[in-house]
């Protein structure tokens, strides 16, 4: 077997999940590096308007990259379900399709948020406009990077390969942290210069997965005749990405609205909140990158109909999930203060940081739940059911909730609503579990 394979449906299943989505937990919180480089550097050298247009302009670049990694999904799930059973010719199909399928929408994704960009933020309220505008035009360019790295890696980790993505992110996160030094710090550009440091380093992410890809292209399937996008595979990365990318999109969503409800209080409540995400989001990126990484193990298994080994693949996920939330949840509670003073001097900005990360913070107990059990959701294809159990957390009840306890109770009532919302999605994906839908995957016959 080729070095760059790695078969997931034999063995310790806590020795090959640990081992596998490790190299996935250090890509993920050095991808997080990109965003909190920025957020520390323009805290220090461009003030709390430079941290309020980086904030708004990112929550919509995120949701922007989730789209991405969501389509992506589709071919992520298709390439470990035909590992597992041993379709190579499909294998190289799918995995052919999904990179031109990405690299499209790369370009479609760049082209019409360079003219909607502003009108976007606009609608956010977002205190510092032109700040924003700016840092976002530029970061709007890096989505043809975006999204082929992400259909590169995609590719790679469903023949479980997670050591080459983490090689790519720790090229390109070195370059980002240097450039951001040097634009914003030395060269005093401002968030323009803060952006076009991240687009360089994603760029730079694209090119050293695409030579590795390259040097093992008939295996990957990059080579011409795969490349030509197959209707019938293009098909079914779209149905199983979709729901994903629509999933993604809905909690993007409730995100711009919470948002726009917090703007309302001003720069410093909102520059408050972006370093709360910030840190949220680094944190959660632990439990994240484990559930994909099962998520990845459990299409290779029900591949293989390897369905005992799949559920195991889940509840030992939960296990390591679980424990790794109660850790994240008592650092973040008691050194909030100072992981807050990282991002800005400004005693005010500090202060709404951590009141919001330390009524958030408790919500990872609920997203270590919801991810393990949607590992089986996204292994065996049933990404409609991810969307629609998104849809309940994200839209009936953040949306609904933080409009109401605003009214009620101000901002801090913002921060509760979306701190309790994904609670409502766990027993839902318990009940996903016991129904066994999950023994019937999608899309590979």
């Amino acid at each position: 077997m080729p070095a760059i394979q790695n078969d997931l449906t034999q063995g310790s299943v806590t020795r090959k999940l640990i081992r596998y989505a490790l190299p996935l937990v250090a890509s993920s919180l050095l991808q997080a590096l990109y965003s909190i480089t920025d957020f520390v550097i323009a805290g220090h050298f461009i003030g709390d308007a430079g941290i309020s247009a980086i904030n708004n302009a990112s929550i919509i670049m995120n949701m922007l990259t989730q789209v991405a990694i969501g389509l992506t999904v589709g071919g992520n799930i298709l390439v470990g379900q035909f590992f597992g059973q041993g379709d190579e010719t499909r294998r190289r199909r799918a995995s052919g399709s999904m990179f031109t399928l990405g690299l499209c929408a790369g370009v479609l994704f760049a082209g019409v948020f360079e003219l909607i960009g502003r009108p976007f933020l606009r609608l956010l309220g977002a205190p510092a406009l032109e700040e924003a505008a700016a840092y976002f035009n530029i970061c709007a360019l890096g989505l043809f990077f975006i999204f082929g790295y992400n259909a590169l890696s995609a590719i790679l980790r469903g023949v479980g390969n997670s050591r080459i993505p983490l090689y790519c992110v720790i090229v390109s996160v070195s370059v980002n942290v240097g450039l951001d030094l040097l634009f914003v710090a030395f060269f005093r550009w401002g968030v323009e210069g803060a952006a076009a440091a991240t687009v360089i380093a994603q760029g730079l992410a694209f090119l050293t997965a695409l030579i590795f890809a390259l040097r093992h292209r008939a295996d990957l399937g990059l080579t011409p005749g795969c490349l030509r996008p197959a209707r019938e595979m293009v098909g079914r990365i779209l149905r199983l990405g979709t729901p994903t990318a629509v999933q993604w999109t809905i909690a993007s969503v409730s995100w711009l609205v919470v948002v726009a409800l917090i703007n309302q209080y001003g720069v410093s409540v909102s520059a408050g909140n972006g370093v709360s995400n910030k840190i949220r989001d680094f944190c959660q990126l632990f439990v994240t990158a484990m559930c994909t990484g099962a998520g990845t193990m459990c299409a290779q298994c029900l591949g293989a109909q390897l369905y005992d080994r799949a559920e195991q693949v889940m509840k030992t996920c939960m296990r390591i999930t679980l424990i790794m939330a109660g850790v994240i949840i008592a650092v973040a509670e008691l050194f909030a203060p100072r992981f807050a003073a990282i991002f800005t001097p400004d005693p005010q900005v500090q202060q709404w940081a951590v009141l919001n990360l330390r009524i958030e913070i408790v919500c990872q107990i609920f997203y270590a739940g919801m991810f393990s059990y949607n590992t089986l959701a996204t292994g065996s294809g049933h990404t409609m059911f991810i969307m629609w159990n998104s849809f309940l957390n994200c839209i009936v009840v953040r949306l609904i909730l933080a409009l109401i306890l605003d009214h009620l109770f101000g901002v801090v009532g913002v921060y509760v609503a979306c701190g309790v919302a994904v609670a409502s999605s766990v027993p839902v994906g318990y009940w996903f579990y016991r129904s066994r839908r999950w023994m019937h995957p999608l899309n590979v016959k």
